[in-house]
Protein backbone atom coordinates (compact mmCIF):
# COMPACT_ATOMS: atom_id res chain seq x y z
CA UNK A 1 0.00 0.00 0.00
CA UNK A 2 1.52 3.15 -1.25
CA UNK A 3 2.02 6.98 0.92
CA UNK A 4 -0.14 8.81 -1.23
CA UNK A 5 -3.09 5.75 -0.47
CA UNK A 6 -2.91 5.60 3.07
CA UNK A 7 -2.89 9.49 3.17
CA UNK A 8 -6.13 9.02 0.93
CA UNK A 9 -7.78 6.33 3.09
CA UNK A 10 -6.58 8.00 6.60
CA UNK A 11 -6.00 11.16 6.45
CA UNK A 12 -7.63 13.13 3.78
CA UNK A 13 -11.19 14.01 5.98
CA UNK A 14 -9.80 14.17 9.54
CA UNK A 15 -12.43 16.15 11.06
CA UNK A 16 -15.48 15.03 9.59
CA UNK A 17 -14.53 11.56 9.67
CA UNK A 18 -13.59 12.09 13.23
CA UNK A 19 -17.37 13.44 14.21
CA UNK A 20 -19.23 11.17 11.94
CA UNK A 21 -17.71 8.44 13.77
CA UNK A 22 -19.16 10.21 16.84
CA UNK A 23 -22.37 9.67 15.70
CA UNK A 24 -22.32 6.61 14.57
CA UNK A 25 -21.05 5.23 18.07
CA UNK A 26 -23.65 6.43 19.67
CA UNK A 27 -26.46 4.65 17.33
CA UNK A 28 -24.49 1.74 17.61
CA UNK A 29 -25.26 1.53 20.86
CA UNK A 30 -29.16 0.41 21.28
CA UNK A 31 -28.41 -1.24 18.03
CA UNK A 32 -25.77 -3.85 19.19
CA UNK A 33 -28.04 -4.32 22.39
CA UNK A 34 -31.16 -5.11 20.55
CA UNK A 35 -29.22 -7.67 18.34
CA UNK A 36 -27.84 -9.26 21.45
CA UNK A 37 -31.33 -9.48 22.75
CA UNK A 38 -32.22 -11.42 19.65
CA UNK A 39 -29.85 -13.25 19.49
CA UNK A 40 -30.58 -14.68 23.31
CA UNK A 41 -27.18 -13.82 24.42
CA UNK A 42 -26.50 -10.84 26.95
CA UNK A 43 -26.05 -6.89 25.70
CA UNK A 44 -21.98 -7.04 25.98
CA UNK A 45 -21.75 -9.75 23.28
CA UNK A 46 -23.43 -7.22 20.47
CA UNK A 47 -21.05 -4.18 22.24
CA UNK A 48 -17.41 -6.12 22.29
CA UNK A 49 -18.75 -7.28 18.28
CA UNK A 50 -19.45 -4.24 16.92
CA UNK A 51 -16.24 -2.38 18.97
CA UNK A 52 -14.10 -5.85 17.57
CA UNK A 53 -15.76 -5.48 14.03
CA UNK A 54 -15.64 -1.74 13.69
CA UNK A 55 -11.95 -1.37 14.27
CA UNK A 56 -10.77 -4.06 12.75
CA UNK A 57 -12.37 -3.69 9.73
CA UNK A 58 -11.31 -0.27 9.51
CA UNK A 59 -7.45 -1.83 8.62
CA UNK A 60 -8.47 -5.25 6.91
CA UNK A 61 -11.77 -3.95 4.95
CA UNK A 62 -11.90 -2.95 1.07
CA UNK A 63 -14.19 0.00 1.66
CA UNK A 64 -13.40 2.99 3.53
CA UNK A 65 -15.95 5.02 5.36
CA UNK A 66 -18.20 1.43 5.28
CA UNK A 67 -19.51 0.50 8.85
CA UNK A 68 -19.39 -3.02 10.54
CA UNK A 69 -20.52 -4.73 13.29
CA UNK A 70 -23.32 -6.49 15.29
CA UNK A 71 -26.05 -6.92 12.77
CA UNK A 72 -29.76 -7.70 13.06
CA UNK A 73 -29.83 -10.28 9.85
CA UNK A 74 -26.83 -12.07 11.65
CA UNK A 75 -28.51 -11.78 14.85
CA UNK A 76 -31.63 -13.73 13.58
CA UNK A 77 -29.22 -17.39 12.43
CA UNK A 78 -27.88 -17.19 16.04
CA UNK A 79 -30.55 -17.58 17.75
CA UNK A 80 -31.46 -21.61 17.66
CA UNK A 81 -27.62 -22.32 18.38
CA UNK A 82 -27.69 -20.00 21.14
CA UNK A 83 -30.71 -21.90 22.51
CA UNK A 84 -29.92 -25.23 21.43
CA UNK A 85 -26.16 -24.96 22.67
CA UNK A 86 -25.36 -21.59 24.53
CA UNK A 87 -23.08 -18.41 24.01
CA UNK A 88 -19.75 -21.00 23.74
CA UNK A 89 -20.88 -22.38 20.41
CA UNK A 90 -21.81 -19.15 19.43
CA UNK A 91 -17.96 -18.04 19.50
CA UNK A 92 -17.33 -20.81 17.81
CA UNK A 93 -19.31 -20.11 15.23
CA UNK A 94 -18.01 -16.99 14.98
CA UNK A 95 -14.72 -18.04 14.36
CA UNK A 96 -15.38 -20.33 11.64
CA UNK A 97 -17.31 -17.76 10.49
CA UNK A 98 -14.16 -15.93 9.65
CA UNK A 99 -12.32 -18.75 8.47
CA UNK A 100 -14.69 -19.86 5.97
CA UNK A 101 -14.92 -15.42 5.10
CA UNK A 102 -11.33 -15.51 4.39
CA UNK A 103 -11.31 -18.39 2.31
CA UNK A 104 -13.91 -16.67 0.22
CA UNK A 105 -11.92 -14.08 0.04
CA UNK A 106 -9.07 -15.51 -1.38
CA UNK A 107 -11.04 -17.53 -4.30
CA UNK A 108 -12.05 -14.27 -5.11
CA UNK A 109 -15.53 -14.73 -4.51
CA UNK A 110 -15.99 -10.54 -4.29
CA UNK A 111 -16.24 -10.66 -8.00
CA UNK A 112 -19.62 -12.71 -7.88
CA UNK A 113 -21.04 -8.96 -7.63
CA UNK A 114 -21.09 -8.60 -10.99
CA UNK A 115 -24.32 -10.62 -11.20
CA UNK A 116 -26.27 -8.57 -9.14
CA UNK A 117 -28.04 -6.13 -10.94
CA UNK A 118 -29.11 -2.70 -10.62
CA UNK A 119 -32.88 -3.33 -10.63
CA UNK A 120 -31.47 -5.52 -7.01
CA UNK A 121 -29.02 -3.39 -6.20
CA UNK A 122 -32.39 -0.65 -5.31
CA UNK A 123 -34.41 -3.25 -4.04
CA UNK A 124 -31.79 -4.35 -1.84
CA UNK A 125 -31.69 -0.86 -0.64
CA UNK A 126 -35.19 -0.04 -0.93
CA UNK A 127 -36.03 -2.85 1.40
CA UNK A 128 -33.35 -2.24 3.85
CA UNK A 129 -34.95 1.17 4.13
CA UNK A 130 -38.24 -0.07 4.88
CA UNK A 131 -37.22 -2.74 7.77
CA UNK A 132 -35.15 0.51 9.48
CA UNK A 133 -38.34 2.36 9.92
CA UNK A 134 -40.06 -0.77 11.28
CA UNK A 135 -37.78 -1.19 13.27
CA UNK A 136 -38.34 1.83 14.86
CA UNK A 137 -42.30 1.35 15.24
CA UNK A 138 -41.78 -0.72 18.93
CA UNK A 139 -40.42 2.71 20.42
CA UNK A 140 -43.05 4.60 18.77
CA UNK A 141 -46.46 2.37 19.94
CA UNK A 142 -48.09 2.35 23.57
CA UNK A 143 -45.83 5.08 24.69
CA UNK A 144 -46.97 8.81 25.75
CA UNK A 145 -46.75 12.25 23.39
CA UNK A 146 -43.56 13.07 25.30
CA UNK A 147 -41.82 10.37 22.69
CA UNK A 148 -43.68 11.92 19.77
CA UNK A 149 -42.27 15.24 21.15
CA UNK A 150 -38.99 14.55 20.99
CA UNK A 151 -38.56 12.36 18.13
CA UNK A 152 -40.20 15.40 16.23
CA UNK A 153 -37.77 17.78 17.90
CA UNK A 154 -34.80 15.27 16.62
CA UNK A 155 -36.27 15.28 13.34
CA UNK A 156 -36.27 19.36 13.29
CA UNK A 157 -33.15 19.54 14.35
CA UNK A 158 -31.52 16.80 11.37
CA UNK A 159 -33.45 18.41 8.67
CA UNK A 160 -33.47 22.22 9.93
CA UNK A 161 -29.57 22.35 11.09
CA UNK A 162 -27.84 22.02 8.07
CA UNK A 163 -30.08 25.00 6.53
CA UNK A 164 -27.93 27.14 8.87
CA UNK A 165 -24.37 25.40 9.25
CA UNK A 166 -23.02 21.43 8.65
CA UNK A 167 -20.20 22.46 10.98
CA UNK A 168 -21.35 19.38 12.97
CA UNK A 169 -23.52 16.88 11.99
CA UNK A 170 -26.83 17.42 13.04
CA UNK A 171 -27.51 14.07 14.37
CA UNK A 172 -24.63 14.24 17.00
CA UNK A 173 -26.59 18.00 17.38
CA UNK A 174 -29.89 16.47 18.00
CA UNK A 175 -28.65 13.48 20.35
CA UNK A 176 -26.61 15.71 22.66
CA UNK A 177 -29.35 18.44 22.83
CA UNK A 178 -32.20 16.49 23.56
CA UNK A 179 -30.40 13.83 26.01
CA UNK A 180 -30.05 17.24 27.88
CA UNK A 181 -33.39 18.35 27.83
CA UNK A 182 -34.42 15.17 28.57
CA UNK A 183 -32.43 15.46 32.06
CA UNK A 184 -33.48 18.84 32.37
CA UNK A 185 -37.01 18.27 32.21
CA UNK A 186 -37.48 15.11 34.05
CA UNK A 187 -39.20 12.87 30.92
CA UNK A 188 -40.30 9.33 31.89
CA UNK A 189 -39.20 8.07 28.45
CA UNK A 190 -37.21 5.04 27.29
CA UNK A 191 -33.70 5.12 27.64
CA UNK A 192 -30.52 3.36 26.10
CA UNK A 193 -30.02 2.17 29.81
CA UNK A 194 -33.85 0.73 29.35
CA UNK A 195 -32.68 -1.58 26.90
CA UNK A 196 -29.90 -3.63 29.07
CA UNK A 197 -27.02 -3.43 31.71
CA UNK A 198 -24.05 -1.77 29.70
CA UNK A 199 -20.79 -3.42 30.33
CA UNK A 200 -18.06 -1.88 32.66
CA UNK A 201 -15.00 -3.75 31.41
CA UNK A 202 -12.91 -3.79 28.76
CA UNK A 203 -13.32 -7.15 26.42
CA UNK A 204 -10.52 -9.72 27.42
CA UNK A 205 -9.15 -12.90 25.01
CA UNK A 206 -11.12 -16.03 25.95
CA UNK A 207 -11.20 -19.50 24.33
CA UNK A 208 -14.80 -20.79 23.42
CA UNK A 209 -15.42 -23.91 25.76
CA UNK A 210 -16.28 -26.00 23.82
CA UNK A 211 -15.04 -29.46 22.36
CA UNK A 212 -12.16 -29.49 19.19
CA UNK A 213 -13.58 -33.12 17.62
CA UNK A 214 -16.04 -33.42 14.71
CA UNK A 215 -19.48 -33.50 16.87
CA UNK A 216 -18.44 -29.48 17.71
CA UNK A 217 -18.05 -29.07 13.99
CA UNK A 218 -20.98 -30.69 12.57
CA UNK A 219 -22.99 -28.55 14.87
CA UNK A 220 -21.60 -24.96 14.50
CA UNK A 221 -20.74 -25.52 10.47
CA UNK A 222 -24.34 -25.35 9.30
CA UNK A 223 -24.81 -21.95 11.30
CA UNK A 224 -21.25 -20.83 9.67
CA UNK A 225 -21.80 -21.31 6.96
CA UNK A 226 -25.09 -19.03 6.82
CA UNK A 227 -23.67 -16.27 8.35
CA UNK A 228 -20.87 -16.73 5.53
CA UNK A 229 -23.35 -16.38 2.87
CA UNK A 230 -25.53 -13.42 5.00
CA UNK A 231 -22.43 -11.53 5.62
CA UNK A 232 -20.55 -11.27 2.90
CA UNK A 233 -23.79 -10.78 0.98
CA UNK A 234 -24.83 -7.77 3.23
CA UNK A 235 -21.30 -6.35 3.47
CA UNK A 236 -20.62 -6.70 0.09
CA UNK A 237 -24.18 -5.09 -1.22
CA UNK A 238 -23.26 -2.21 1.49
CA UNK A 239 -20.43 -1.84 -0.32
CA UNK A 240 -21.70 -1.26 -3.86
CA UNK A 241 -24.14 1.25 -2.67
CA UNK A 242 -21.33 3.07 -0.56
CA UNK A 243 -19.54 2.60 -3.89
CA UNK A 244 -22.42 5.10 -5.49
CA UNK A 245 -23.02 7.49 -2.52
CA UNK A 246 -19.37 8.34 -2.81
CA UNK A 247 -18.54 7.79 -6.62
CA UNK A 248 -15.26 5.75 -5.55
CA UNK A 249 -14.78 2.54 -5.58
CA UNK A 250 -13.92 -0.59 -3.52
CA UNK A 251 -12.19 -3.96 -3.51
CA UNK A 252 -14.91 -6.53 -3.16
CA UNK A 253 -11.97 -9.49 -2.30
CA UNK A 254 -10.40 -7.53 0.07
CA UNK A 255 -14.04 -6.68 1.75
CA UNK A 256 -14.54 -10.53 2.21
CA UNK A 257 -11.07 -11.04 3.69
CA UNK A 258 -11.71 -8.25 6.26
CA UNK A 259 -15.12 -9.20 7.56
CA UNK A 260 -13.30 -12.40 8.34
CA UNK A 261 -10.40 -11.54 9.82
CA UNK A 262 -12.38 -9.40 12.32
CA UNK A 263 -15.28 -12.14 12.78
CA UNK A 264 -12.20 -14.35 14.36
CA UNK A 265 -10.75 -11.74 16.21
CA UNK A 266 -14.38 -11.04 17.93
CA UNK A 267 -14.98 -14.92 18.31
CA UNK A 268 -11.79 -14.81 20.70
CA UNK A 269 -12.99 -11.79 22.89
CA UNK A 270 -17.28 -13.10 23.34
CA UNK A 271 -18.72 -11.43 20.91
CA UNK A 272 -20.94 -12.15 17.56
CA UNK A 273 -20.62 -12.24 14.49
CA UNK A 274 -21.29 -9.46 12.33
CA UNK A 275 -21.04 -7.83 8.89
CA UNK A 276 -21.83 -4.38 7.28
CA UNK A 277 -24.47 -2.11 7.91
CA UNK A 278 -26.23 -0.35 5.37
CA UNK A 279 -27.83 2.13 8.20
CA UNK A 280 -25.28 3.23 10.41
CA UNK A 281 -22.83 3.62 6.52
CA UNK A 282 -25.46 5.78 5.54
CA UNK A 283 -25.42 7.46 9.03
CA UNK A 284 -21.57 7.82 8.23
CA UNK A 285 -21.39 9.07 4.95
CA UNK A 286 -24.25 11.48 5.20
CA UNK A 287 -22.43 12.84 8.41
CA UNK A 288 -19.39 13.59 6.05
CA UNK A 289 -17.25 10.34 7.02
CA UNK A 290 -15.44 9.09 4.01
CA UNK A 291 -12.52 7.45 4.98
CA UNK A 292 -11.31 4.70 7.45
CA UNK A 293 -10.61 6.82 10.23
CA UNK A 294 -14.51 7.14 10.49
CA UNK A 295 -14.72 3.76 10.96
CA UNK A 296 -12.04 2.94 13.58
CA UNK A 297 -13.63 5.94 15.36
CA UNK A 298 -17.26 4.35 15.40
CA UNK A 299 -15.46 1.54 16.89
CA UNK A 300 -13.15 3.04 19.60
CA UNK A 301 -15.79 5.45 21.02
CA UNK A 302 -18.02 3.26 21.39
CA UNK A 303 -15.78 0.56 23.50
CA UNK A 304 -15.23 4.52 25.43
CA UNK A 305 -18.74 5.39 25.59
CA UNK A 306 -20.44 2.25 27.20
CA UNK A 307 -17.05 1.02 29.59
CA UNK A 308 -16.31 4.81 30.79
CA UNK A 309 -19.43 6.95 30.03
CA UNK A 310 -22.10 4.74 30.80
CA UNK A 311 -23.93 6.36 33.06
CA UNK A 312 -23.85 9.08 30.44
CA UNK A 313 -24.64 7.08 28.03
CA UNK A 314 -27.10 4.87 29.40
CA UNK A 315 -29.78 8.20 30.16
CA UNK A 316 -29.83 9.28 25.82
CA UNK A 317 -33.54 9.00 25.20
CA UNK A 318 -34.09 6.55 22.27
CA UNK A 319 -37.00 8.91 20.71
CA UNK A 320 -33.51 10.62 19.56
CA UNK A 321 -32.04 7.58 18.00
CA UNK A 322 -35.40 7.03 16.41
CA UNK A 323 -35.16 10.32 15.04
CA UNK A 324 -31.50 9.25 14.05
CA UNK A 325 -32.74 6.09 11.77
CA UNK A 326 -35.92 7.89 10.56
CA UNK A 327 -33.45 10.04 8.95
CA UNK A 328 -31.41 7.24 7.47
CA UNK A 329 -34.49 5.49 6.68
CA UNK A 330 -35.87 8.01 4.41
CA UNK A 331 -32.28 8.79 3.02
CA UNK A 332 -31.76 5.40 2.13
CA UNK A 333 -35.08 4.69 -0.24
CA UNK A 334 -34.18 5.15 -3.21
CA UNK A 335 -37.31 7.58 -4.44
CA UNK A 336 -36.24 7.72 -7.85
CA UNK A 337 -36.80 3.81 -8.00
CA UNK A 338 -41.14 4.79 -7.63
CA UNK A 339 -40.82 7.26 -10.78
CA UNK A 340 -38.52 4.68 -12.80
CA UNK A 341 -40.97 1.88 -12.48
CA UNK A 342 -43.34 3.27 -15.58
CA UNK A 343 -40.16 4.65 -17.53
CA UNK A 344 -37.69 1.39 -16.94
CA UNK A 345 -38.58 -2.47 -18.81
CA UNK A 346 -40.95 -3.96 -16.83
CA UNK A 347 -38.74 -6.72 -15.94
CA UNK A 348 -36.89 -4.12 -14.07
CA UNK A 349 -39.47 -3.21 -12.34
CA UNK A 350 -40.19 -6.95 -11.38
CA UNK A 351 -36.95 -7.64 -10.41
CA UNK A 352 -37.11 -4.80 -8.01
CA UNK A 353 -40.16 -4.87 -6.53
CA UNK A 354 -39.92 -8.68 -5.67
CA UNK A 355 -36.80 -8.14 -4.27
CA UNK A 356 -38.34 -5.99 -1.44
CA UNK A 357 -41.46 -7.54 -1.01
CA UNK A 358 -39.78 -11.03 -0.16
CA UNK A 359 -36.89 -9.11 1.98
CA UNK A 360 -39.76 -7.37 3.83
CA UNK A 361 -41.85 -10.28 4.64
CA UNK A 362 -38.76 -12.51 5.21
CA UNK A 363 -37.04 -10.16 7.31
CA UNK A 364 -34.12 -12.40 5.27
CA UNK A 365 -31.83 -10.30 2.71
CA UNK A 366 -30.34 -13.26 1.52
CA UNK A 367 -33.63 -14.88 0.38
CA UNK A 368 -34.80 -11.42 -1.21
CA UNK A 369 -31.36 -10.80 -3.28
CA UNK A 370 -31.74 -14.50 -3.85
CA UNK A 371 -35.30 -14.08 -5.65
CA UNK A 372 -34.16 -10.41 -7.35
CA UNK A 373 -30.87 -12.27 -8.70
CA UNK A 374 -33.28 -15.32 -9.85
CA UNK A 375 -35.63 -12.87 -11.55
CA UNK A 376 -32.94 -11.30 -13.29
CA UNK A 377 -31.64 -14.20 -14.86
CA UNK A 378 -34.97 -15.68 -16.03
CA UNK A 379 -35.60 -12.37 -17.89
CA UNK A 380 -31.89 -11.90 -18.90
CA UNK A 381 -32.44 -15.61 -20.43
CA UNK A 382 -35.76 -14.67 -21.95
CA UNK A 383 -34.59 -11.41 -23.35
CA UNK A 384 -31.72 -13.00 -25.49
CA UNK A 385 -33.48 -16.07 -26.50
CA UNK A 386 -36.31 -13.59 -28.11
CA UNK A 387 -32.28 -12.90 -30.62
CA UNK A 388 -32.05 -16.45 -32.33
CA UNK A 389 -33.68 -16.45 -35.84
CA UNK A 390 -33.51 -18.72 -38.92
CA UNK A 391 -34.14 -18.26 -42.00
CA UNK A 392 -34.07 -20.58 -45.18
CA UNK A 393 -33.98 -20.20 -48.96
CA UNK A 394 -33.58 -23.00 -51.90
CA UNK A 395 -30.67 -23.58 -54.21
CA UNK A 396 -29.97 -25.16 -57.41
CA UNK A 397 -33.15 -25.87 -58.54
CA UNK A 398 -34.95 -27.15 -54.90
CA UNK A 399 -32.48 -29.53 -54.45
CA UNK A 400 -30.66 -27.35 -51.78
CA UNK A 401 -32.24 -25.70 -49.11
CA UNK A 402 -29.78 -23.18 -47.04
CA UNK A 403 -30.45 -22.29 -43.46
CA UNK A 404 -28.94 -19.81 -41.99
CA UNK A 405 -29.27 -19.34 -37.94
CA UNK A 406 -28.37 -16.28 -36.33
CA UNK A 407 -27.88 -15.52 -32.58
CA UNK A 408 -27.41 -17.16 -29.15
CA UNK A 409 -28.52 -20.47 -29.01
CA UNK A 410 -28.38 -22.12 -25.01
CA UNK A 411 -31.09 -23.83 -23.19
CA UNK A 412 -34.13 -21.07 -23.11
CA UNK A 413 -33.58 -20.75 -27.23
CA UNK A 414 -32.84 -24.67 -28.30
CA UNK A 415 -36.41 -25.26 -28.89
CA UNK A 416 -36.91 -22.23 -30.56
CA UNK A 417 -33.99 -23.42 -32.86
CA UNK A 418 -35.38 -26.92 -33.26
CA UNK A 419 -39.06 -26.05 -34.27
CA UNK A 420 -37.57 -23.54 -37.22
CA UNK A 421 -36.60 -26.03 -39.40
CA UNK A 422 -38.93 -27.92 -41.86
CA UNK A 423 -38.35 -31.78 -41.10
CA UNK A 424 -40.70 -32.35 -44.63
CA UNK A 425 -38.10 -31.43 -46.24
CA UNK A 426 -38.32 -32.64 -50.39
CA UNK A 427 -34.45 -30.96 -50.66
CA UNK A 428 -31.75 -34.04 -51.28
CA UNK A 429 -29.46 -31.67 -49.45
CA UNK A 430 -29.22 -29.44 -46.24
CA UNK A 431 -26.83 -26.93 -45.27
CA UNK A 432 -27.13 -25.19 -41.75
CA UNK A 433 -24.96 -21.99 -41.90
CA UNK A 434 -24.32 -20.93 -38.46
CA UNK A 435 -21.58 -18.91 -38.98
CA UNK A 436 -23.32 -15.82 -37.09
CA UNK A 437 -24.51 -18.06 -34.09
CA UNK A 438 -22.85 -19.53 -31.05
CA UNK A 439 -23.62 -22.22 -29.40
CA UNK A 440 -23.11 -22.06 -25.32
CA UNK A 441 -24.30 -25.38 -23.32
CA UNK A 442 -24.76 -29.29 -23.77
CA UNK A 443 -28.23 -28.46 -24.59
CA UNK A 444 -28.28 -26.38 -27.50
CA UNK A 445 -25.95 -28.91 -28.99
CA UNK A 446 -28.68 -31.07 -27.65
CA UNK A 447 -31.31 -29.16 -30.17
CA UNK A 448 -28.56 -29.33 -33.26
CA UNK A 449 -28.11 -32.91 -33.10
CA UNK A 450 -31.63 -33.36 -32.80
CA UNK A 451 -32.07 -31.07 -36.12
CA UNK A 452 -29.62 -33.05 -38.04
CA UNK A 453 -30.82 -36.78 -37.06
CA UNK A 454 -34.35 -35.60 -37.86
CA UNK A 455 -33.44 -34.43 -40.82
CA UNK A 456 -30.93 -37.33 -41.72
CA UNK A 457 -34.24 -39.73 -40.94
CA UNK A 458 -36.31 -37.60 -43.44
CA UNK A 459 -33.62 -38.38 -46.20
CA UNK A 460 -31.71 -35.27 -46.50
CA UNK A 461 -27.63 -35.32 -46.70
CA UNK A 462 -27.02 -32.59 -43.72
CA UNK A 463 -23.72 -30.17 -43.55
CA UNK A 464 -23.56 -27.89 -40.66
CA UNK A 465 -20.90 -25.09 -41.35
CA UNK A 466 -19.82 -21.89 -39.91
CA UNK A 467 -19.15 -23.07 -36.39
CA UNK A 468 -16.82 -20.61 -34.67
CA UNK A 469 -13.97 -21.70 -32.53
CA UNK A 470 -15.58 -22.06 -29.14
CA UNK A 471 -18.81 -23.97 -30.98
CA UNK A 472 -17.00 -26.04 -32.57
CA UNK A 473 -15.03 -27.60 -29.40
CA UNK A 474 -18.67 -27.43 -27.81
CA UNK A 475 -19.91 -29.55 -30.52
CA UNK A 476 -17.19 -32.04 -30.81
CA UNK A 477 -17.00 -32.69 -27.16
CA UNK A 478 -20.68 -33.17 -26.72
CA UNK A 479 -22.37 -33.68 -29.84
CA UNK A 480 -23.32 -36.81 -32.06
CA UNK A 481 -24.57 -36.30 -35.29
CA UNK A 482 -21.05 -35.68 -36.35
CA UNK A 483 -19.82 -39.15 -35.36
CA UNK A 484 -22.49 -40.59 -37.67
CA UNK A 485 -22.01 -41.31 -41.25
CA UNK A 486 -23.52 -38.77 -43.64
CA UNK A 487 -23.60 -35.34 -41.74
CA UNK A 488 -20.79 -33.06 -41.71
CA UNK A 489 -19.89 -30.60 -39.30
CA UNK A 490 -17.35 -28.13 -40.64
CA UNK A 491 -15.55 -24.80 -39.30
CA UNK A 492 -15.38 -21.42 -40.82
Amino acid sequence: MSLQTIRQDWFSNVRNDLLAGLVVALALIPEAIAFSIIAGVDPKVGLYASFSIATLIAFFGGRPGMISAATGAMALVMTSLVKEHGLNYLLAATILTGILQVCAGWVQLGRLMRFVSRSVVTGFVNALAILIFMAQLPELTNVTWHVYAVTAAGLAIIYGLPRLTRAIPSPLVAIVVLTALSMALGLDIRTVGNMGTLPDSLPSFLMPDVPLNLETLRIILPYSATLMVVGLLESLMTATIVDDLTDTRSDKNRECVGQGIANIATGFIGGMAGCAMIGQSVINVTSGGRGRLSTLTAGVVLLVLVVFLGEWVSRIPMAALVAVMIMVSIGTFNWQSLRNLRAHPASSGVVMVATVVVTVLTHDLAKGVLTGVLLSGVFFAQKVSRMLSVSSHVEDGGRVRRYEVSGQVFFASSDQLFHSFDYNETARQVHIDVSHAHFWDITAVGALDKVVLKLRRAGAEVEVHGLNEASATMVGRFGVHDKDDGALVTGH
